[in-house]
């Protein structure tokens, strides 16, 4: 549901070995001879009263300083060209939502791979789910994540002179666990307010989410969940493409019927090994002209980031309960990051 779920720990495995993980921080190599370039930016969210920071990542020329993106002592970073000369072209819109507790930084190897097949990739930090800047109250409020990515786009279509690689005219939204909500959310998925509500009263999810809530004495019973249920679609999404999307289970199956772009879910593992609180076959049946597909030998962390060697020690001795670095089969999690990155591309370029 609001995975990463361990992100108000005031050590988080993210910040705690800390090195880097969190958008905007990188380390400095010299000049770049690749073909990615990735800048930061900001946008004004009136929902929230304050600005919402991003990444673009974009396909570019050599040039610019070669910079390390999203790494630290557990995770592998993914290599760009801060500030380097577009290519020329204008190419279409990637509006990637990590997972709550994560952050833009940690996704650096797709967003750089789409980048290379000609996407400009852009990623928002949400406050109140990103490291750093994060707590249980704020995960809950899970409304306020979808109108981040409106209002980031709000503002690259409303200031087209500062992005004119951007296509804006064609706009795909990618999202891994609370960002698969955010962009079924997007799509025009509701969520069932009664439904969240009771999220955590019965079965187990297979998730730690809701233990986590327990620990920080969140009882979603006390809270005013009706604003989940408004319709935070943005007619400017195109298309998008699903990973283990949180709270799948409380959203409304009209909702889901009445979704009309294409979209791609995926669920990261073998049927009857996913958790109940991702596993989405069910919902993407609802979806007129949606497609589903699984990934074998992944587990719900396959989408993060390659681990270093030390990685899965680092994050024993910081207390991580869940095995972040360890995927579920005999592929490595290059092989898996490698099958996503094919679905996810092809996905797109059929799509938009």
């Amino acid at each position: 549901m609001f995975t990463l779920r361990n992100f108000a720990k005031k050590a988080t495995v993210f910040t705690a070995a800390a090195l880097t993980l969190a958008a905007g921080y990188y380390t400095s190599r010299p000049a770049y001879e690749g073909n990615v370039g990735i800048t930061y930016s900001s946008a004004f969210a009136p929902a929230r009263n304050e600005e919402v920071d991003f990444n673009i990542w974009y396909p570019a020329k050599k040039g610019g300083r070669q910079v390390t993106v999203g790494g630290n002592g557990v995770f592998y970073g993914s290599p760009a060209g801060r500030n380097a000369p577009h290519d020329g072209a204008r190419h279409p819109v990637v509006l990637i939502s990590h997972g709550a507790g994560g952050n833009a930084g940690q996704f650096g190897w797709i967003a750089s791979a789409l980048a290379e097949q000609g996407y400009v990739v852009v990623l928002p930090n949400h406050p109140g789910t990103t490291t750093g800047n994060a707590s249980a109250k704020a995960a809950v409020r899970v409304w306020e994540r979808p109108k981040d990515v409106s209002a980031v786009l709000d503002h690259l279509v409303q200031n087209p002179q500062d992005y004119p690689y951007m296509d804006t005219d064609r706009i795909a939204a990618l999202g891994f666990s609370a960002g698969g909500y955010t962009a079924m959310a997007l799509s025009g998925a509701r969520v069932d307010p009664d439904l969240l509500q009771r999220f955590c009263d019965e079965s187990d999810h297979g998730m730690s989410d809701c233990a986590f809530l327990a620990h920080y004495g969140i009882d979603l019973h006390s809270f005013d969940l009706s604003p989940a249920a408004q319709d935070l679609s943005d007619a400017r999404v195109d298309a998008a493409v699903i990973i283990d999307p949180g709270i799948v289970s409380t959203l409304t199956e009209s909702s889901l019927a009445d979704i009309d772009i294409p979209m791609m879910v995926i669920n990261l593992g073998s049927e009857g090994e996913i958790p109940a609180g991702v596993y989405a076959k069910d919902a993407a049946r609802m979806i007129e002209r949606a497609s589903y597909a699984t990934v074998q030998d992944a587990n719900h962390f396959s989408f993060l980031a390659q681990c270093k060697e030390r990685g899965a020690q680092i994050l024993e001795k910081e207390g991580e309960p869940d095995a972040l670095c360890h995927d579920s089969g005999d592929r490595s999690r290059a092989e898996i990051h490698q099958e996503l990155t094919a679905m996810i591309v092809a996905n797109l370029q059929s799509n938009l």
